[in-house]
């Protein structure tokens, strides 16, 4: 355990948040989630996130921030809007201002909660070129957080240098694998577990747990060979 203190995570119900939610679980006294409705194209990803909280017996707080969607329109606040990903370009999933909303807002809470630990799933390694997802922003809004209301933020992102296989080592070693597995929202079809298998959230995860699948499985079979 890090510390005593409170953390606060920023939870999708997905699978980087979960497994950001066991780690912080097992780092702080004290853990709760705040879910942000933004509009997002399926509302069940909301209704995840809070059964996912409830069964974890965490406290969460669901945030109305329907005025992202008025100001960003793209394929995750769209129907009509198709997900796609043009060569050097951002996909049509990217959400301008997204996280720097969120990580903002969930500062303001955990202020009000009297929690300083703010936790988030953002990857620069798999970060499908979304720039509010690199380290150097991260740092930068923590630095202006703590000063723009004079209190001791800190954020963490455990997933920050992990490919998708190292994402699904670490839910594993959390004790939490099968649970990630089965009941997150990852997919952008809103097929929660293993997902649609055809939009690129799902390809990404498909392709991560097959790669760690297959080393778990080399790294049994070579214990097994030297017992």
């Amino acid at each position: 355990m890090f510390t005593n203190e409170k953390a606060i995570v920023v939870f999708s119900g997905g699978q980087d948040s979960t497994t950001c939610l066991y780690w912080a679980n097992q780092h702080f006294a004290e853990v709760e989630t705040v879910t942000f409705d933004y509009g997002q194209r399926h509302k069940q990803e909301i209704e995840v996130a809070a059964g996912i909280a409830r069964e974890l017996g965490v406290p969460q707080t669901v945030l109305d921030m329907s005025l992202l969607n008025q100001l960003a329109p793209n394929a995750l606040t769209r129907t009509d809007i198709d997900i796609t990903q043009q060569e050097g370009e951002l996909p049509s999933t990217f959400v301008d201002g997204r996280n720097l909303l969120f990580l903002s807002f969930a500062a303001v809470l955990a202020k009000q909660k009297g929690a300083r630990h703010i936790i988030t799933g953002v990857c620069e390694t798999d970060f499908s070129g979304y720039p509010d997802c690199r380290d150097s922003f991260v740092k930068s809004l923590n630095v202006t957080l703590n000063l723009s209301m004079d209190y001791p933020f800190v954020i963490h992102t455990p997933l920050m240098w992990l490919n998708k296989a190292e994402t699904w080592k670490m839910a594993d070693e959390l004790g939490a694998f099968e649970f990630v597995r089965a009941r997150t929202l990852t997919c952008y079809n809103g097929v929660i577990g293993d997902g649609c298998g055809e939009c690129p959230a799902c390809q990404l995860r498909r392709a991560g747990l097959e790669q760690y699948l297959a080393v778990r499985e080399a790294s049994s079979q070579g214990a097994e060979g030297h017992a």
